[in-house]
């Protein structure tokens, strides 16, 4: 049964989140159970601290054991002090005041930290994607999920650049996945292109990820959160099975987190929020705002507290650098030895384009005004604007100019009407 409240208009309250977990919680049987709670990591706007505090008094005193698992998909560990910040509790507290609960970093790339539940097959896979990625997929997981007898999957739902829309499942794939799924998912949003899967709720990697999900064999219980990422007001809960509280979330984002605009911009400075700390993450300011830049227009991501082009695969994207799709696809032989994810990123951040005859024709020009020196910029095939150069202001209330100004980039999707 789906239980929930939402609005575009008026967020929910304290006491009405405590009311919808209260109703959620009190028919399940998890009395004496141990319950795995996975959450998002830093670079989602969400009131985890608010949920973290409820669960408990819901539920820390019923079930064995209460533990939560970040789902950072191939994102840094996080150090103890951001997982202080993530859930508003500093570590002393929590062990005095949450006795029976633990928080873990997920971890992709560690073998014996994963466990493979199943296969999706060739021909499987080809029916989900429309033929579009055809190959036999291994569905592996944190294997932390075996210890547990229920799963919680509580997290906020945007659009998404490879997805669709975030959320639900995907916090297992690709949040608490292993590499082989995390790539195919990549890949086939790439293909598909970001501005042809963003904002959309069908598409083949989200059908791609519920069927792995159906391999899972525990409970999942959903509770999907819609947020305003100006504010981090929550404007929508929805508990209940994964796929159903995600679907409503989903619906519900699309009204609140997807702004239309009347007309296309030639020039966009995209502000990314600061809870992104590299460009793998920070680049949403530019997938979220590609569908309303004019062929030939320009988005300048201006972030000057960036200096990292990826944490975690910053070596490989150095290698690679940032093209249009069909760079990749017309020169298979090239790189299909590269991580698919990494693939798909590099063309998600340079946006549509063709290459033809050796030359790579991108729809639009893509600019980094951080702290990414400028030869590196030139090395990845983006451009670049020295920060201090840029005054925000100069760029406000310009848009009968076609000039955008978009302020907290990454979360907002920006649409032709």
């Amino acid at each position: 049964m789906l239980i929930g409240q939402g609005s575009a208009a008026n967020p929910l309250t304290p006491e009405d989140v405590r009311r919808l977990l209260a109703q959620v919680f009190a028919p399940l049987p998890l009395s004496g159970q141990r319950l795995l709670v996975i959450i998002p990591d830093g670079t989602r706007t969400a009131p985890i601290p608010l949920l973290f505090r409820l669960l408990y008094e819901q539920l820390g005193r019923r079930v064995k054991q209460l533990d939560y698992l970040i789902a950072l998909g191939t994102h840094p560990a996080l150090s103890p002090a951001a997982i202080e910040r993530l859930v508003g509790v500093a570590a002393a507290e929590r062990a005095e005041q949450y006795p029976n609960v633990r928080i873990f970093n997920h971890r992709w790339n560690v073998s014996e930290a994963l466990q493979t539940l199943g296969v999706i097959s060739r021909d499987e896979m080809a029916e989900l994607t429309g033929g579009l990625l055809a190959r036999d997929v291994a569905v592996t997981l944190n294997r932390l999920i075996l210890d547990y007898d229920h799963l919680l999957i509580c997290g906020p739902v945007f659009p998404h650049e490879v997805a669709g829309f975030s959320g639900g499942a995907k916090y297992l794939f690709p949040g608490i996945a292993g590499a082989e799924i995390i790539n195919f998912t990549h890949w086939l949003g790439a293909l598909m292109t970001s501005i042809k899967t963003i904002g959309i709720k069908d598409t083949p990697v989200r059908r791609v990820i519920h069927r792995a999900a159906a391999l899972v064999p525990r409970p999942i219980l959903g509770l999907a959160l819609v947020v305003s990422p100006e504010t981090g007001a929550l404007h929508g809960f929805y508990a209940g099975p994964h796929d159903e509280a995600w679907s409503a979330a989903a619906d519900l984002s699309a009204q609140l987190n997807i702004i239309t605009t009347p007309h296309a911009f030639h020039s966009v400075l995209s502000m990314p929020a600061e809870i992104y700390d590299d460009l793998w993450t920070a680049a949403k300011a530019m997938y979220k705002t590609e569908p309303v830049v004019a062929d030939g227009g320009e988005v300048i991501i201006f972030a000057p507290h960036l200096s990292e082009i990826s944490y975690t695969h910053g070596a490989l994207i150095r290698q690679v650098g940032y093209h249009v799709r069909d760079y990749f696809v017309k020169q298979w032989d090239r790189f299909a030895h590269i991580p698919w994810a990494i693939l798909a990123h590099s063309t998600h951040v340079r946006g549509t384009g063709t290459y033809e005859g050796g030359v790579e024709r991108p729809r639009i020009r893509v600019t980094l005004a951080t702290a990414i020196p400028e030869d590196v910029c030139r090395q990845i095939n983006l451009g670049y604007r020295d920060p201090a150069t840029i005054d925000p202001e100069a760029w406000a209330h310009r848009e009968d100019e076609g000039i955008l100004l978009v302020q907290h980039a990454g979360e907002y999707l920006y649409r032709l009407a």
